[in-house]
């Protein structure tokens, strides 16, 4: 159950173009989280759980402080697509 603390995130993936440093020029896609499902990717059917399992797997580098948890939900979206939405615990 969501608390007035939790936050609700949506899932994107961002292309990055890195254009400092010895890595400059270097193209890479990143997963981040954004507040408003406007800015959200819309994953295909085929892909949405290996997104989901990869934070997964890694939430618990983004756990600690008052962050105790994440949650995902997969809602749908135009063509068969869906969203990830994301509740982030925080106590």
């Amino acid at each position: 159950m969501k608390t007035s603390l939790d936050n609700v995130l949506y899932f994107a993936v961002l292309p990055q173009i890195v254009v400092s440093g010895s890595n400059f020029g270097k193209s890479e896609q990143v997963l981040t989280l954004l507040p408003n499902k406007d800015m959200a990717s819309a994953f295909m059917p085929d892909e949405v759980d290996t997104y989901i399992q990869i934070f997964n797997s890694r939430k618990g580098y983004f756990i600690g402080g008052q962050v105790t948890d994440y949650e995902f939900k997969k809602l749908g979206a135009d063509g068969g697509r869906f969203y990830v939405q994301v509740t982030q615990r925080v106590s």
